[in-house]
């Protein structure tokens, strides 16, 4: 082996060790523990082997279905708001002359809060008695809303609040996108007459259809492991209106602490998202060949 391919080896050592750590290992371990039933015998864990028992429990897991379809749900129609205000706001302020560094700034900043203190702030937006929106709605007559306590409105308003706090990712993607397209070919298409919704159509949306791409393929994996807001929201109540199966996989392994079933709700979820990381691959792929 030549001396500058042993360097090349030696310097991706350290990575490629604590991808493992960190990656590899506790995936082999989830995969080990799916197969079994874990019971603590005088603080000792006894591995039971149960074979397939907790992945045939998937299917007629109430719960389970209710966080993968609450969590499917949550997922299309937040990262669909936020692509398309992303975008429209990426694009305001490519047009933007004066204090366009003020306006990025603003559009930025509900990404920098932490999130529990997005859930605390919401909570008490929220609040049925006190809550500054119901507060404003009582100026126009409307009586007061309960909105993480009411089934039917509970997802939409922990929706409200991952559109409110993402947007500002997909904004920041979009504008990168936007600011590196060619101009010449913009230029062109209005010296020929297009107008500025042909050359969105025709020119930009085509050009940024990776960027597009990419940024949702992001924004569905972090929206598949949405938490925090639930958690701190709603807890996955009232019923299961909020479950999502990130909450689900929680109380299996910690509050019911059925870590087995855990493990293997755990794998099937990253298969899901796997799955969607492909289709998404091979759509970007495509239209890249086309």
């Amino acid at each position: 082996m030549s001396s500058d391919r042993f360097w090349r080896y030696a310097t991706l050592a350290p990575a490629i060790a604590l991808f493992i750590c960190l990656t590899i290992l506790p995936l082999a371990n989830l995969g080990a523990l799916s197969f079994h039933k874990v019971e603590w015998l005088d603080r000792v864990a006894v591995w039971e082997w149960v074979g397939l028992k907790n992945y045939a429990k998937l299917g007629s897991d109430t719960l389970f279905r209710a966080g993968i379809l609450n969590t499917i749900i949550f997922s299309i129609v937040a990262v669909a708001f936020q692509m398309i205000l992303g975008f429209w706001l990426a694009l305001l302020c490519t047009r933007i002359k004066r204090l366009r560094q003020f306006y990025r700034t603003v559009f930025i900043l509900p990404i920098l809060v932490p999130g529990i203190i997005i859930g605390a702030i919401w909570k008490l937006m929220y609040s049925y008695d006190f809550g500054v929106i119901n507060q404003l709605i009582a100026l126009f007559g409307i009586a007061p809303v309960d909105w993480l306590g009411n089934p039917d409105l509970a997802l939409l308003s922990v929706i409200i609040v991952d559109v409110w706090h993402w947007t500002p990712f997909c904004f920041l993607l979009m504008l990168a996108s936007l600011e590196s397209l060619p101009t010449d070919v913009q230029e062109a298409a209005r010296i020929d007459g297009a107008n500025n919704w042909q050359v969105l159509r025709y020119i930009i949306l085509p050009l940024m259809l990776p960027a597009i791409i990419v940024t949702f393929v992001f924004r569905m994996i972090l929206a598949f492991k949405v938490f925090d807001e639930i958690y701190l929201l709603t807890g996955g109540g009232p019923g299961t209106a909020t479950e999502v199966i990130s909450f689900t996989i929680y109380r299996r392994f910690f509050t019911e602490d059925q870590s087995g079933y855990g493990a293997a709700m755990s794998l099937a979820t990253i298969a899901v998202v796997a799955l969607l990381i492909v289709l998404a691959m091979r759509l970007s792929n495509r239209r890249e060949a086309e």
